[in-house]
């Protein structure tokens, strides 16, 4: 199959083809000029030579003479060569030829107009006589008194005209080729440098490929965002634009996050950000081509769900291994009641056994008695599970109070249990105490939620930065989260968030969560 002319290969051909047929128009309208300049040039001498002779007094004198043939003639040919015309006539004013460049059409009638210049004009025309086709003027001779006493004709013919306009062909071809040499070569070089900016593809292909990228670009269920190497977003697909919450009619401006993410220099694999309410796994990659920089791709997946079901898994891992131990310490509990029965101590048995019931609803009265939301107050129960499995001592704040859901049970569980994730994972280094405190307060304009904890607390600069995407105390990757999910959540309720110096050492992390009236 013959492949289609490229583009470059197509700008080519038209470029030359219009310089050509431009310089042609030019060529020829140069022609036209140059003939009509030299028609008017031949005109202008020829009309300056007959009014100089008809002015010559040797002329004048000559036609009072009785033969004046012999007199002008010879002062007619003599001035012929030396003006380069082609006839000299002088003639009587009936037209009778005293002077010729052919001798035997002397005393014959000037072939011609003189009516004009027996009025005492000047006859400028262009004729066919007896040496052809001619360009010829004809002026009046006037004796003293001012009489016509004959006429003087000079001419040169077209075929002369021509010749001198010959002459001038070989520069003037020879402009012409320099000039379509020179649009030759500068078409040549831009066909070339096209060439290389549409890598030799045609028109066709270039739109098939348009619409394939389009099509794929559009319809792929990944996010791509490309920007150019001074940062500006080149593209966006829809998929991001849904991701990053960025209006499909209007300017392709991404989150601050995205933004930051676009202007670092270094690669990046599979990282968390957030973006909204969204979290996404983003990788960056500096797009280049045969090793030149073209600027950044950005790539985006949605992991909201998989993240909120995975942190449903943990919390019921960390239930399933909390409700395992107890399981495990009740059975011992059994085991030490059933033996105490054996060996006829039943008041120590139900002594033990009435101190364990007392203290696991001792809790649950507590949790369940401030805390009235249900699922919040379940995920503290389960967060008190899973700090007893690690050693830790999780207690809520008596003066806690939420009286129902003054807020979305969603943010309140996102905040709570990221700020009491967050206090576990303080104290799980420290040797002890290991403690963790909840107060959840529900005030008439809003909620106050604070988790302190006995932890190793922060300096000024990280309790600055605890709550920025991707920070943590702790290596490896996907961490600092979190407390960014907390940022989120109160800054979309216009509250506040932030990190003090617990008095005893460790640290109190305070959300406050306006009420929408």
């Amino acid at each position: 199959m013959t492949r289609r002319w490229s583009i470059a290969r197509q700008l080519f051909a038209l470029q030359v083809l219009v310089v050509t047929l431009l310089v042609a128009a030019c060529t020829t309208g140069a022609v036209l000029l140059a003939r009509r300049d030299a028609r008017d040039a031949a005109i202008g001498e020829v009309t300056a030579v007959a009014e100089t002779i008809a002015q010559s007094p040797a002329v004048i004198d000559a036609l009072g003479a009785a033969d004046p043939s012999v007199l002008l003639q010879p002062y007619a040919e003599s001035t012929r060569r030396a003006t380069h015309t082609d006839f000299i006539v002088v003639m009587a004013p009936d037209r009778t030829r005293y002077t010729h460049p052919t001798p035997q059409l002397i005393g014959r009638p000037f072939a011609g107009s003189v009516g004009g210049a027996l009025a005492g004009g000047v006859v400028v025309e262009q004729y066919r006589g007896s040496l052809g086709d001619s360009w010829r003027a004809v002026v009046p001779v006037r004796n003293a008194a001012g009489t016509i006493i004959g006429l003087v004709a000079v001419g040169i013919t077209t075929a002369a005209i021509n010749r001198d306009l010959l002459a001038q062909v070989p520069t003037v071809a020879a402009g012409t080729l320099a000039a379509l040499l020179l649009a030759a070569a500068g078409s040549a070089l831009l066909s070339r440098r096209l060439r290389r900016q549409t890598h030799g593809l045609g028109p066709a292909e270039m739109t098939r490929m348009y619409e394939y990228y389009d099509a794929v670009l559009h319809a792929v269920r990944e996010g791509l965002v490309v920007a150019g190497r001074d940062g500006r977003i080149e593209l966006i697909n829809d998929e991001a634009r849904r991701l990053l919450g960025v209006p499909a009619d209007g300017p392709a401006g991404p989150p601050a996050e995205v933004a930051d993410l676009i202007a670092e220099r270094r690669p990046m694999v599979d990282e968390p950000i957030l973006a909204g309410d969204r979290i996404l796994v983003a990788s960056r990659r500096e797009a280049r081509f045969e090793g030149r920089a073209l600027g950044t791709v950005l790539t985006l997946r949605d992991h909201t769900e998989l993240r909120q079901l995975t942190g449903e898994l943990d919390s019921v891992r960390g239930l399933t291994e909390a409700l395992r131990a107890q399981a495990h310490e009740a059975a011992n509990r059994l085991h030490t009641v059933l033996t105490l029965v054996e060996l006829g101590q039943p008041e120590e048995a139900v002594r033990l056994g009435t101190e364990e019931l007392a203290l696991a609803q001792q809790l649950t009265d507590q949790v369940v008695g401030a805390v009235r939301e249900p699922a919040l107050a379940a995920l503290l129960l389960g967060k008190s599970a899973q700090a007893g499995e690690r050693g830790v001592e999780l207690s809520v704040d008596p003066s806690s109070c939420l009286d129902g859901a003054p807020l979305p049970s969603r943010d309140l569980l996102t905040v709570t249990g990221n700020l009491v994730d967050n206090a576990l994972e303080a104290v799980s280094g420290v040797a002890g105490p290991r403690r963790v405190r909840v107060l959840i307060r529900q005030g008439p304009a809003e909620v106050l939620v604070r988790v302190s904890d006995t932890g190793p607390g922060l300096t000024p600069q990280q309790a600055a930065a605890a709550f920025r995407r991707g920070w943590s105390t702790k290596p490896g990757a996907g961490r600092g989260v979190g407390l960014s999910l907390v940022r989120q959540v109160a800054e979309r309720y216009g509250g506040s968030y932030g990190i003090d110096p617990a008095p005893g050492g460790g640290a109190v992390l305070t959300v406050r969560l306006p009420v929408p009236s």
